[in-house]
């Protein structure tokens, strides 16, 4: 990975977290004056005429008003809200597929609601039937995760300690 393609968190004016930008990104909007530098504990990208500080965290100089994010409804969100564990018997793989609960022929939806991660013996165990039905029962009701900054971004920690006190408290 380049020096250039290095995740940078992005921060409201109000310090709200926004997104994750490469590196390079963060420059142009540094140059251009649109952003400052918050957080720098990666070195310098040097130019011939300058020096600048490569970012980690940098905040917009103007604020963004969009609508409260929300955690999308797709495959690997499922998997990682039930923690890559088997609702119905508790194995935890990294080899999972996703049960409906009221299965789709019998008017279930794709909804967090009605969906859940199951491991391969589980769902072909369960089969079209219902949960009653099939004598099973869940480990962990679903539910719509929060899109916390800690949900949206936690994964980033691991290498950038110093997005932290940034994401905790949001």
């Amino acid at each position: 990975m380049s020096q250039l393609d290095l995740p940078v968190l992005v921060l409201n004016l109000n310090y709200e977290p926004l997104n994750v930008c490469t590196t390079k990104r963060a420059m142009v909007l540094l140059v251009i004056s649109k952003a400052e530098v918050i957080e720098n504990g990666r070195g310098y990208i040097r130019t011939p005429s300058t020096i600048y500080p490569r970012p980690s965290v940098i905040r917009l100089g103007y604020m963004i008003k969009r609508p409260r994010p929300r955690v999308k409804l797709n495959r690997r969100e499922i998997f990682r809200r039930d923690n890559y564990t088997c609702q119905y018997c508790g194995r935890e793989t990294r080899r999972l597929t996703v049960d409906h609960i009221v299965p789709r022929h019998r008017g279930g939806e794709y909804r967090w609601e009605n969906l859940v991660s199951a491991c391969p013996a589980c769902n072909r165990r369960k089969g079209g039937k219902t949960l009653h039905g099939a004598h099973m029962s869940l480990l962990r009701r679903p539910y719509v995760p929060r899109a916390t900054g800690d949900y949206l971004f936690g994964h980033y920690l691991k290498r950038n300690r110093e997005w932290e006190r940034f994401i905790a408290g949001w």
